[in-house]
């Protein structure tokens, strides 16, 4: 009822029963080892409040995310004090009612007389309550098997996993992976950091000779979109245009234009981006590595940048621990992290997370401006964030009529976005940085999730959204703005965020020829055009995988999973890959085994 699992054959529903019954069984046969009934009692209510809890946080946690929790985002706590307004929108009074199990028998305590057994009686029905827990286990997990082959061993879909363990039996196996993870970082070694690098180095695109160096030693300007999903892109809202300013950078001679990237963020949304554009790989697949592997070795863009003389910075009105961005930004080479205290705030200036865009673009452009150079620097908005709210003098077109309050906001939050970009744009032109620089401007994730489709259908015209739909709902925005190139164009080709730090790089004729990552050049011929996604969905220029459906993409018709397969080789060794560069911290050995220093290609 809370989660979409996708059910639909008869398999599924007895394993969505079954899932639930083994962990129970356990969890509950533990109280008949008890002498005290009062101490019975109390491990009832405690283990029925504890599972309560761990059911309602999951809940609660997929209306935002549509994820599931793991044992590392527990360590985020320190961000929820700043998702206010956002947790506010997700919460509802008849929530109350995920706890009434516990109420029911607590009363249930009070009034029912406890009956007198032996000892040996109770700890028959522990044994044999352990017995059953075992014995469903064991249907469950065949059946599981049978739905989703190896779903221990190559599933990196959290919503796989509960759907076939079911949400108590999926946080046993999170606790296992994350102590099997622990003890293997402090046995790795460098010889596994060698298999990856061959890896990689084997699977790199060659570069664009032309392009190659073309722009050596400008400025670089990364500009984060929050919330920015391409579905916007060129398109009208009830007659209003959306993006009246992005739409005129589509048809802009200095401005290559992507239409079919896509983010490949996970549970650490907008850090998870920041961390793909600075490594070249995905971030972790159980949290945001920014908090769980903030202290790990790096070899971030940032740090490649200041290598090559270029001054790095992040610029972002908000608070500087928020995502451990603070410490970070220090694992991954940035030199200066211009946050909230960085910026005066007017009357009227800020938004529930922070500042407001325009005034943050007019603010940094100043910085930019004031900042040596050659410097490489990230912008991240904010305004275009959940719940998308914003002041009545904000309000450039109207809302929408669906039935999300949350996708009728949106529209308007993306236009004032993008009348921001406008403004910055200009402002970069007053302070002399614009015709020597890059401006690359990207979608950071997505905005409207899957839990808004009937929303979304309306908007887009159809009766329902599929699977399929959603997976192509997830392109993002990509403009690389080079002023003066003269050579702008819409490029097609299939591409995601794990491509733009080879192929910035290039453009600046730094060398990645040593680096591990596993993006390519965008502007290579030889760019493949597979985009894994941290959840383990696909999608190519050819096909969309996901939910372990193979999809064709010009029809949207399944086909057999076996065409799919090349891609999804690639795909899982990518994301196996990744996690083992995070949760072992390999690149601490990346020195020993590079035969040259990144540096700057003459080519």
């Amino acid at each position: 009822m809370s989660f979409d699992l996708g059910i639909e054959t008869f398999t599924q529903h007895l394993i969505l029963w079954l899932s639930p019954l083994s962990f129970l069984c356990l969890a509950f046969g533990v109280a008949f080892l008890f002498k005290k009934a009062r101490n019975r009692n109390l491990y009832i209510l405690a283990t029925i409040l504890v599972l309560d809890i761990i059911l309602y946080g999951n809940v609660g946690f997929y209306r935002f995310y549509t994820d599931f929790v793991t044992i590392p985002v527990l360590s985020q706590t320190s961000n929820f004090g700043d998702l206010g307004s956002s947790i506010a929108e997700i919460l509802s009074w008849t929530d109350i009612f995920f706890f009434i199990d516990f109420f029911i028998v607590a009363i249930a305590i009070k009034l029912v007389k406890d009956q007198q057994d032996t000892f040996t009686f109770r700890k028959r029905f522990a044994l044999a309550s352990i017995a059953v827990a075992g014995l469903v286990f064991a249907v469950n997990l065949y059946y599981a098997e049978q739905e989703r082959p190896q779903l221990l061993t190559r599933s990196f879909d959290r919503v796989l996993l509960v759907k076939n363990l079911g949400v108590y039996n999926y946080h046993l196996y999170d606790i296992y992976t994350q102590t099997k993870a622990s003890t293997q970082r402090a046995m790795a070694n460098s010889d596994e950091l060698v298999e990856i690098q061959n890896y990689a180095t084997a699977n790199k695109a060659s570069i664009n000779e032309e392009m190659f160096g073309k722009y050596e030693g400008r400025n670089v300007i990364f500009v984060s979109m929050e919330s920015l999903q391409s579905f916007v892109i060129n398109q009208e809202m009830n007659g209003h245009i959306v993006t009246p300013f992005l739409n005129s950078l589509t048809q802009d001679k200095d401005t290559y234009y992507f239409s079919d990237f896509y983010h490949q963020t996970g549970l650490g949304k907008t850090s998870d981006s920041e961390f793909i554009v600075e490594n070249g790989f995905l971030g972790s697949g159980n949290g945001a590595a920014f908090f769980t592997n903030g202290e790990n070795t790096y070899t971030g863009m940032s740090g490649v940048l200041s290598d090559n003389g270029y001054y790095t910075s992040v610029l972002h009105p908000n608070n500087k621990s928020f995502w451990n961005r603070d410490r970070m930004y220090q694992s991954l080479g940035v030199d200066h992290f211009y946050d909230i205290d960085a910026y005066t705030i007017g009357e009227g200036q800020s938004v529930g997370w922070g500042m407001k865009d325009i005034p943050f673009f007019e603010q940094s452009a100043q910085i930019l401006a004031d900042s040596p150079q050659p410097f490489a620097s990230r912008l991240i908005t904010l305004t275009n964030h959940h719940p998308f709210e914003l002041d009545e003098e904000d309000k450039l077109i109207p809302e929408y009529d669906s039935n999300s309050g949350t996708l009728n906001r949106y529209f308007q939050t993306v236009r004032y976005m993008d009348e921001s970009l406008k403004v910055f744009f200009e402002q970069l032109k007053t302070q002399g940085i614009y015709d020597n620089s890059i401006i690359v401007m990207y979608g950071d994730h997505y905005g409207i999730s899957e839990l808004h489709h009937k929303a979304m259908a309306k908007y887009l015209g159809k009766e329902e959204l599929t699977a399929y739909d959603h997976a192509l709902l997830q392109s993002v925005p990509l403009f690389i703005h080079i002023p003066g190139s003269n050579d702008g164009q819409e490029i097609t080709k299939t591409s995601g965020q794990i491509d733009i730090r080879p192929t910035v790089l290039h453009l600046l004729g730094i060398s990645t020829a040593n680096d591990v990552q596993f993006g390519d050049d965008l502007f290579s011929e030889e760019h493949d055009g597979i985009v894994p996604f941290r959840d383990g969905r696909i999608i190519t220029s050819d096909y969309v995988f996901t939910q372990d459906v193979c999809y064709d993409r010009a029809t949207g018709e399944e086909v057999e999973k076996a065409v799919c397969e090349p891609a999804f080789e690639k795909s899982g060794a990518v994301l196996n890959y990744s996690d083992q560069l995070i949760s072992l911290d390999l690149l601490r050995f990346y020195e020993q085994h590079q035969d040259i220093s990144p540096q700057t290609n003459t080519q």
